[in-house]
């Protein structure tokens, strides 16, 4: 048995929160009377994790895990359910002519339904049979299971995916939503259903537990797997007389930085054309401010032998080298005594301060002050 929580990885210790005897080793797979023999019950243990608070089972799943068994699809009450609720689920995320998978799709019972919402469906089924049923029945289904965070599914990239009762079976349930979102395509929206734990507690439904079920989600822990894995939690709601849980998520976009990009070459080049045109006039060089941002800029333009010193007023970092640079890091004094003719200051926030300092006490030095857009030289 595992010993780490299945969504948040951490070590999981102490006692079970519910522990039953005696059940049930499986929910599937009825045996006749030439195999009872072979059927045995087991206990499960729904052990609680203290870090993000899932109730889990921590033994290992049923053999037939990956395969989806539906028998709640046959009901008319829930075709009718489920038509409507993904016909509204399609308009209001707009969705139509849109390219669809559905995760587990089992015989097809509900990839049949999103077909008809105005959609291209498609399925990912692992038992070949329950495959083949779908293809018979002219559903796009192709015989997969999202076993690693990049695996690549046939007709991928998907506009949206979903997926019905499935996920709480899953053992590595971050592997198989990495998977997922790696198969979407930009701005991507999901539909994920689940048992809804917090129903469960309330009404003490104390036959609920089951060893095909490792998971029970809470609506709080169940966005937080969900958004542990790249999704952005759109909705999440009680359905099917309260008795599932549906979440909607958008794909979490991959933050675009090329603009911290722009904004380096946009500082780079200002600075250097401050000390390119210093130099030019035959002076001496050296900046003030060894703050983080400094010491990074320092770096990124390239200047370090452009310079003579860096100035800071901070007694601790002086006669001493920058990091990584290696500038020599010395006392204000020294602009006199070293004849410094221009100082660019990087001081960020007490830029200003300092370009005050310098003017009253440091007379015919040419100062610039690094702002947001380039450098700023001062009159004198």
């Amino acid at each position: 048995m595992q010993k780490r929580c299945r969504c948040c990885r951490e070590e999981i210790s102490g006692e079970p929160v519910l522990k039953y005897f005696d059940m049930p080793g499986m929910a599937q797979n009825f045996p006749d009377e030439a195999h009872l023999s072979e059927d045995s019950s087991i206990d499960i243990e729904l052990y609680q994790c203290g870090n993000c608070g899932l109730i889990q089972i921590l033994s290992e799943p049923v053999v037939y895990f990956r395969d989806v068994i539906r028998a709640s699809a046959v009901s008319d009450e829930m075709k009718v359910f489920r038509l409507e609720y993904f016909k509204e689920f399609v308009e209001k995320y707009g969705l139509a002519g849109k390219k669809i998978v559905e995760i587990g799709c089992g015989k097809g019972e509900f990839l049949e339904l999103m077909a008809k919402a105005d959609v291209t469906a498609y399925g990912i089924e692992h038992d070949s049979s329950s495959v083949k049923v779908c293809i018979e029945h002219g559903l796009c289904v192709t015989e997969e299971f999202m076993e690693h965070a990049q695996q690549k599914l046939a007709n991928a990239p998907f506009d949206a995916f979903f997926i019905m009762n499935f996920l709480e079976h899953i053992p590595e349930p971050n592997t198989f939503l990495q998977g997922i979102y790696h198969n979407l395509s930009k701005d991507a929206i999901g539909l994920i259903e689940v048992p809804n734990m917090d129903f469960i507690l309330e009404n003490a439904i104390f036959s609920e537990f089951m060893a095909d079920h490792l998971m029970y989600f809470t609506e709080q822990t169940l966005r937080l797997l969900l958004e542990k894995n790249g999704f952005d939690v759109l909705e999440c709601k009680a359905v099917w007389h309260k008795y599932c849980l549906a979440a909607v998520v958008k794909k979490r976009p991959v933050l675009n930085l090329n603009g911290f990009y722009e904004r380096q070459e946009l500082i780079v080049h200002s600075i250097n054309h401050f000390i390119w045109e210093n130099q030019n006039e035959g002076r001496k060089i050296a900046v003030w401010g060894a703050g983080h941002q400094a010491l990074a800029v320092i770096a990124l333009s390239g200047i370090k032998d452009k310079i003579e010193f860096v100035v800071d007023s901070a007694v601790f970092k002086q006669n001493k080298y920058t990091p990584g640079t290696h500038v020599f890091v010395m006392e204000p004094e020294e602009l006199r005594r070293q004849g410094i003719g221009a100082v660019l200051i990087m001081a960020a926030s007490y830029s200003d301060e300092v370009a005050g300092i310098v003017r009253k006490n440091y007379q015919n030095i040419t100062i610039g002050i690094l702002r947001d857009d380039g450098v700023e030289v001062c009159p004198l």
